[in-house]
């Protein structure tokens, strides 16, 4: 069931109504039974492959509780097996049986490991990452082992972020599935206002762009350089838009219902260096990674070399985690390539900024510059994110310096028009955000009147121009 469908506005009116409608204590049973219908409109088998990693990580976390020594980290081990195995055979299996096959094959070798026909549960990186959270953390001391199988169920499969995040921790959930919450004004502001922007960034941004796009990167090695360069630049708004979106709609969904989860995105394009980047671009797992595998390599606390592997190795991994494609390991590669070349040049750029800090005008170019360049380089990465192939994406690199022509429109203006109405409002929205220290004072201005136009401006957009096409969201895949 995809956000922005009728049948999910449906099935979200019913589930609020109820919840409230309900008393507190089957309010939990209630949200357990509408994800599992959610989650079930997809493939409806596949939940048990949720179940089975729940059962698994509900008795291990209480286990390592209980135990001491060497016996908690069995029970941890065990668990990490089961959900990365799980992950290794939808995910990997066929990706690593394929890169097996080609080794032989250049040896004259066969290879009589049998492929597997499944289809890729969706969502499956993201709930099993925020299940293996749970345990590391019952580990650790930081979370108390949850006694109640249907509230850790609940945690695993909170429909609003189930399918693509945000990746929670259980110290910020698990707590909230415990605590009554009666409908607030404030709530359902907050709550309708993420839901409504989160539709406009999916709707008439992303999908609008992806309509462009889609029809470049079809056909790359016929399309001139400037189509190209537009359409990589239109690629890394519309995944930001349709990612950002769901998440928008997600923290809403759950917000209306009086869950808080945690903030996914912070206007990442307005980041001033790569490292800023990944600090503002999907925070649950940049934060994921960095608390489970970076400090758990050494992190920075170790030599200069080790520090350079442990960023450039995590980055790897981020990139296998996205898809089971040499493009994406490349991707991830790349963005570790650029954060260990920002350590470097950090005394240079540090000696910059301190020439600028006193200059408003340099300044101001200086962050400009900054904000420029990151935005070039990361969208750069996103060629190998978004083609088919390793070979489609040195094609289009190699055609965005060599290929000449004209830009591609097809004479349809609203592929250039539409696309332009939506770039505007988000960058009036997200500058007005970055300058008033996250808060956007269109929607929450201290005046109805321009609370209740922007508004309507962005529901009356979202009926002219949106797409609607049922378009899936990007990180299902993943």
């Amino acid at each position: 069931m995809l956000f922005n469908s009728i049948q999910f506005c449906i099935f979200f009116v019913i589930v609020l109504t109820s919840y409230y409608l309900l008393p507190h204590k089957i309010r939990w049973l209630l949200l357990l039974l509408a994800s599992c219908y959610f989650y079930m409109a997809f493939v409806p088998v596949y939940i048990l492959i949720l179940g089975f990693t729940i059962v698994i990580d509900y008795f291990a976390g209480i286990y390592i509780e209980r135990s001491i020594g060497k016996r908690r980290k069995t029970y941890l081990i065990a668990s990490l097996v089961a959900n990365i195995g799980v992950l290794a055979v939808f995910k990997y299996y066929n990706f690593f049986n394929s890169n097996i096959t080609e080794l032989l094959n250049h040896f004259g070798l066969p290879n009589h490991i049998p492929y597997l026909s499944i289809l890729l549960p969706i969502g499956l990186s993201f709930h099993t990452f925020q299940a293996m959270s749970y345990t590391i953390e019952v580990y650790r001391g930081n979370q108390k082992a949850e006694k109640h199988f249907g509230i850790y169920a609940l945690y695993v499969m909170f429909f609003p972020q189930l399918v693509a995040g945000p990746i929670e921790r259980p110290q910020n959930i698990l707590h909230q599935f415990y605590e009554k919450h009666e409908i607030t004004y404030d709530n359902f502001s907050v709550g309708f206002k993420l839901i409504l922007w989160g539709f406009f960034k999916k709707l008439v941004i992303a999908d609008r762009l992806a309509l462009y796009v889609s029809m470049i990167y079809k056909n790359p090695a016929e399309q001139s350089s400037k189509s190209l360069m537009l359409a990589t630049a239109y690629f890394a708004i519309q995944i930001y838009c349709d990612f950002s979106g769901y998440s928008d709609i997600a923290l809403g969904s759950a917000r209306m219902m009086g869950f808080k989860l945690m903030t996914n995105f912070n206007r990442p394009y307005f980041s001033t260096s790569i490292s800023t980047f990944w600090r503002r671009w999907h925070i649950s797992l940049s934060t994921w990674f960095s608390d489970y595998l970076y400090i758990s390599l050494g992190g920075n606390r170790v030599s200069v070399p080790r520090w350079y592997f442990n960023l450039f190795f995590v980055f790897l991994i981020s990139g296998l985690w996205h898809g089971a494609n040499w493009t994406f390991v490349i991707w991830g590669g790349i963005n570790g390539i650029y954060l260990i070349i920002g350590i470097v040049l950090r005394p240079l750029t540090n000696k910059f900024k301190e020439m600028s800090i006193h200059h408003g005008v340099l300044k101001r170019l200086t962050k400009f510059f900054k904000i420029a360049f990151t935005f070039i380089l990361i969208s750069f990465t996103w060629i190998f994110f978004r083609a088919n192939s390793f070979d489609q994406a040195t094609t289009i690199i190699r055609r965005i310096f060599t290929a000449k022509g004209k830009l591609y429109f097809m004479d349809n203006y609203t592929l250039l028009l539409y696309p332009l109405i939506g770039l505007f409002i988000l960058f009036l929205f997200e500058a007005n955000e970055e300058m008033h220290h996250g808060k956007n004072m269109f929607f929450f201005n201290k005046s109805p009147i321009v609370r209740i136009a922007t508004c309507s401006i962005l529901v009356i957009l979202i009926l002219l121009i949106g797409v609607f096409d049922g378009g899936q969201f990007i990180y299902f895949q993943f």
